[in-house]
């Protein structure tokens, strides 16, 4: 027998229980899952210039073992990637050359081993604060970090060795370079990637003055939101 014919009065077509909901009325929640990044430093300096990246679209773990051998840095970034999954792994530290012969090839062990593990490595040669210096100016001539710390005392008024190494300060040293009219850091990075492409070659412990910080630093910008960066 077929089903027999249903009929709908005039009146009630506009009635809600009449109505059929289109795809496009239905709410549908999307949850986007953010970007994790791990950065793995050896001091205090660099772990609060980082963390003052206004990132927004990126969730970004900052881990300070100051005091580690560089090697055992890269060994317990391993560690940390075992028990959680990161989109990006960063290692960064420098150099240090008044150690001696040891450490240009400890540091040498240490970024090769990053790279073994497919860690991305924020290396400077002689010291980060190299970095903070190519604000300012560019130096293509081989420095102690002596210099950087004795340009910075000039650039901001302080004696970097007794003040820039407080917790204080290092918080600030993200904004201060923002905010000052003499420092630029798109002139840092273009000053950066020059120094670096014109040594690439050369084994790591002899690429001096470089800092690839500014690779990481390129990073982190792409997540922060227009206007705040």
């Amino acid at each position: 027998m077929p089903k027999p014919k249903t009929y709908t009065k005039k009146t009630d077509i506009e009635k809600p229980w009449n109505k059929k909901k289109k795809a496009s009325q239905y709410a549908i929640n999307t949850i986007v899952m953010r970007k994790t990044f791990l950065i793995v430093c050896e001091g205090q300096t660099e772990k609060c210039y980082f963390e003052s990246f206004p990132v927004r679209t990126v969730k970004v773990e900052i881990v300070n073992l100051e005091g580690q051998s560089k090697l055992k840095l890269v060994e317990c970034t391993q560690e940390m990637v075992c028990s959680e999954e990161y989109d990006e792994v960063w290692c960064v530290f420098d150099m240090d050359v008044n150690i001696g012969e040891d450490e240009f090839q400890a540091f040498d062990n240490a970024i090769h081993k990053a790279h073994s593990l497919n860690f991305k490595v924020a290396y400077s040669n002689d010291a980060f604060e190299l970095w903070f210096y190519l604000h300012y100016n560019y130096t293509d001539t081989a420095q102690r970090r002596s210099f950087y710390y004795d340009q910075l005392s000039n650039y901001w008024g302080i004696n970097y060795v007794d003040e820039g190494k407080r917790y204080s300060f290092c918080t600030g040293i993200y904004d201060k370079l923002k905010k000052d009219d003499r420092a630029s850091q798109q002139n840092a990075i273009d000053r950066a990637e020059t120094l670096f492409t014109g040594q690439q070659d050369k084994p790591f412990h002899e690429q001096n003055p470089v800092t690839t910080v500014y690779r990481l630093v390129i990073s982190l910008n792409k997540h922060i939101l227009d206007g705040c960066g």
